[in-house]
């Protein structure tokens, strides 16, 4: 297996780390705009390679994958370069992997009750040219999306007869300070990708609504609030509805009469990401300033901290997974959270990476180890949760991440 890994950030250097523990693969070229940091990222491992690449040219990704012979490529920068790595890997006959789909557009008249252009819609418009070439792109593979699609097809299989609510819940309680050890505003993940998923209209799946748009619809940003009670010391945090791929994947493949996901975002980042909102500053379309046209949304990133550079700095736990309701296989009642949890002192001290890009790096190696078995396999536009769970679970065991199972009271 020679793997070409896209982007050398947060996540980027974090699967790095991880990666360089194995023995599955031949060879990993790490490849970024900013070759440098890419040089810096495959220092790690004898194994590793570095090279320049263009993310927004399909033809840049697919030379690079013919001059190294590459078999999988791995997408690890925003999700705003999806399809043109999408396509190189199509084009120079490579698997493909991602933890983020092709983005969304808003339903141009009513953006806040029906669905648009949906998350993953382009990657799943050329699902039977990559089925009649034999490849696949297993699409979503990282932490949310990824192991909590794992998470839903385990208890699909092993824990429910029937499912009422399938409701990714995701909270932490992280914490940045600065140097005075003053608590500060650093978002732990791409505040470029945080904002697209957060004040875009969030998606929500109904089965009983399957004649209009599938039983997908949408609703205001932050809508529908509720307080969960995450495990392992987080505690209660509020979650508010976010559009995010789960909810696009999972009906897809796993009976469910509702699809959520919901984030704990906190007061202070709504208010942030309201603020930008109002201001223009999470627009993408370029303005001029003086002699320069830049986008808002690129400016608002600079300004802020490299959320690979806070680990240090950064205190608390963060939790993803699946809040599973309907029906047990004895034919009662069940309401059972899957759950991952992983403390930023521990991904620090282990992996030298913070927790939240440690989480969603991890998922995409265990795939990748995976497919190198055999245990995972398959060709056309594919998702975790189209896999077998039970090796994968136990991967992230065997890697020193173990997941987690708990009851909670339903919702009333």
């Amino acid at each position: 297996m020679r793997i070409l890994l896209v982007g050398a950030g947060g996540v980027g250097g974090a699967f790095a780390a991880v990666i360089a523990r194995r023995d599955f693969f031949e060879s990993v070229v790490i490849a970024d705009y900013d070759e440098a940091r890419a040089q810096k990222a495959a220092a790690v491992d004898p194994r590793f390679s570095s090279a320049q690449v263009d993310a927004s040219d399909p033809e840049s990704v697919a030379a690079l994958c013919r001059e190294h012979g590459i078999t999988h490529v791995m997408n690890a920068v925003d999700p705003r370069f999806v399809m043109p790595i999408f396509d190189g890997a199509l084009a120079a006959g490579a698997d493909y992997l991602d933890m983020a789909m092709s983005l969304s557009k808003r339903h141009p008249e009513e953006p806040y009750a029906k669905v648009g252009l949906k998350l993953g819609d382009e990657q799943f418009a050329k699902a039977d040219e990559w089925e009649a070439a034999g490849q696949l792109a297993l699409v979503g593979i990282g932490v949310e999306p990824g192991m909590s699609n794992v998470f839903a097809r385990f208890a699909a299989d092993e824990l429910f007869d029937h499912i009422d609510e399938l409701g990714t819940r995701d909270g932490a309680n992280l914490a940045v300070h600065d140097d005075d050890g003053n608590e500060i505003f650093a978002p732990s993940f791409s505040i470029w990708t945080t904002i697209e998923e957060c004040l875009n209209p969030p998606v929500i799946y109904e089965r009983s609504r399957a004649d209009d748009d599938g039983g997908w619809y949408t609703t205001e940003p932050f809508s529908e609030p509720e307080v969960f009670d995450f495990p392992e010391g987080i505690g209660p945090v509020e979650c508010v509805n976010v559009e995010h791929e789960e909810v696009l994947m999972m009906p897809r493949w796993i009976e469910a009469d509702r699809v959520t996901f919901k984030y704990g975002l906190g007061s202070e980042f709504i208010g942030v990401l309201q603020t930008l909102h109002t201001l223009g500053l999470d627009r993408t379309e370029k303005v001029r300033v003086g002699g320069v046209e830049v986008s808002p949304r690129d400016v608002v990133a600079a300004c802020l901290p490299d959320p690979a550079s806070i680990g240090p700095v950064m205190t608390g736990k963060t939790c993803a997974g699946v809040w599973v309701q309907g029906t047990g296989k004895d034919g009662q009642p069940r309401s059972t959270y899957l759950y991952h949890v992983v403390d930023n002192a521990w991904s620090m001290e282990e992996y030298g990476h913070q927790c939240v890009v440690l989480q969603t790096a991890i998922n995409p190696v265990i795939a990748l180890e995976l497919l190198s078995t055999g245990e995972w396999s398959g060709a056309g536009v594919l998702g975790p949760e189209t896999m077998p769970p039970k090796p994968f679970l136990e991967k992230l065991v065997e890697y020193g991440l173990p997941w987690g199972q708990m009851e909670v009271a339903p919702r009333p």
